[in-house]
């Protein structure tokens, strides 16, 4: 059974930090790819940061300078830094693993989604 459960999530003032993490388990984490989404209320789901099949690092331009994307595959695990905190931040996190091909099928999983909410 795959899993892939995130945390760090919370309320923080507009200029703070918090760093989410996603630990899969479940599958095979070091051949995915693995990113960051968010959704807003009322906004479709977009692609904060994540990792290309090249091991380079795309970002959103809004959160360029400001979040940081690291993975750590000896646990299985994606983490989001997240500095200098804006409301419009404000939003569910979502983490996924991105599409894969396996024997034929293609596989993609997301997290269950943190909440983080920016707010004096």
């Amino acid at each position: 059974q795959v899993q892939l459960v995130e945390s760090g999530g919370g309320l923080v003032q507009p200029g703070g930090s918090l760093r989410l993490s996603c630990t899969a388990s479940g599958i095979v984490f070091s051949i995915y790819d693995m990113g960051w989404y968010r959704q807003a209320p009322g906004k479709q789901r977009e692609l904060v940061a994540g990792f290309t099949s090249e091991g380079s690092v795309n970002y959103v331009d809004s959160v360029k300078g400001r979040f940081t994307i690291s993975r750590d595959n000896d646990k299985n695990t994606v983490y989001l830094q997240m500095n200098n905190l804006k409301p419009e931040d404000t939003a569910v996190y979502y983490c996924n693993t991105g599409w894969r091909l396996i024997g034929g099928t293609r596989y993609n999983y997301w997290g269950q989604g943190t909440q983080v909410t920016v707010s004096s």
